[in-house]
């Protein structure tokens, strides 16, 4: 009679200790998926939200949505571990221990978690900037984020560099001031009148529609080659009609020589037997 009893409260015990489990469990994928998508929905509405104040840098926003989207999903993980009786305490020191493990393995990846951050904290680059590294890559800078820097060519190429290579690169930006200068050589003949070309290029340079007044534009002889003089324009733009302004120069300079008679200087070879 006593084993027949104690085998009952026996499968009792093992039925509500399966429905525990299951209740826990199914309540635990709840919890999981839930804070999963409202990770997901924060991170979306913080980027909305970020988006529309012209406060806040561009470049920060990639970064601080993964800083927010993971802690609310590493919560959710400490909750999901807690309805199994996993003490936080516990969790921590694990957490705590894995993360010293993980630290060593992965050292060049937390070289660029902190590169990011350093990047963000300088800003030697931000979005929509054109930059040149040392390393020949650039670029418009399109996202600085927790571990990689994308970028998007010239040729309309994604290119995504982790952020070590970038912050230990020497950065050429293009865009950070809002104006450049222009500097175009021009090659001509010994026998041309130089005086003439000089200004006949400097009305080119004055009369363009992107040229700024101030600092004031320059057309001298530089430079005495074997074959010709160089004689260097140099001029000044806003940063967005650069090379606009270029090419305008590179175009209407060839051509105003050209119709006053001016030639290209030619390398001529003498072959002898």
């Amino acid at each position: 009679m006593f084993y027949y009893f104690g085998k009952n409260n026996f499968q009792g015990f093992c039925m509500l200790i399966i429905k525990d489990f299951m209740f826990n469990l199914l309540f635990s994928a709840v919890i999981l998926v839930f804070g999963w998508w409202f990770s997901s929905v924060i991170g979306r509405w913080f980027q909305r939200a970020v988006n529309l104040s012209a406060h806040i840098d561009a470049t920060v926003v990639p970064m601080l949505k993964s800083l927010i989207v993971w802690s609310i999903r590493i919560f959710t993980s400490i909750a999901v571990l807690s309805r199994f009786g996993v003490q936080t305490a516990s969790i921590i020191a694990v957490l705590g221990a894995a993360g010293l493990a993980i630290g060593l393995a992965l050292q060049g990846t937390l070289q660029n978690i902190a590169a990011g951050i350093m990047l963000l904290l300088l800003r030697p680059i931000r979005v929509g900037e054109y930059i040149s590294l040392k390393t020949s890559e650039e670029g418009v800078i399109q996202e600085v984020g927790l571990f990689l820097t994308k970028i998007i060519q010239p040729d309309g190429i994604h290119l995504s560099l982790p952020n070590s290579m970038v912050w230990n690169s020497t950065i050429t930006n293009f865009s950070r001031n809002t104006t450049r200068r222009v500097d175009i050589p021009v090659f001509l003949r010994y026998e041309d009148d130089i005086e003439l070309a000089i200004q006949l290029i400097m009305d080119v340079v004055l009369s363009n529609k992107y040229l700024l007044k101030d600092p004031e534009p320059l057309v001298k002889v530089v430079d005495f080659r074997e074959l010709a003089i160089v004689v260097n324009i140099r001029a000044w733009s806003n940063t967005t009609t650069y090379w606009d302004f270029r090419w305008c120069l590179y175009n209407e300079v060839w051509k105003v020589l050209r119709k006053n008679g001016f030639k290209s200087p030619i390398v001529v070879r003498e072959l002898s037997n």
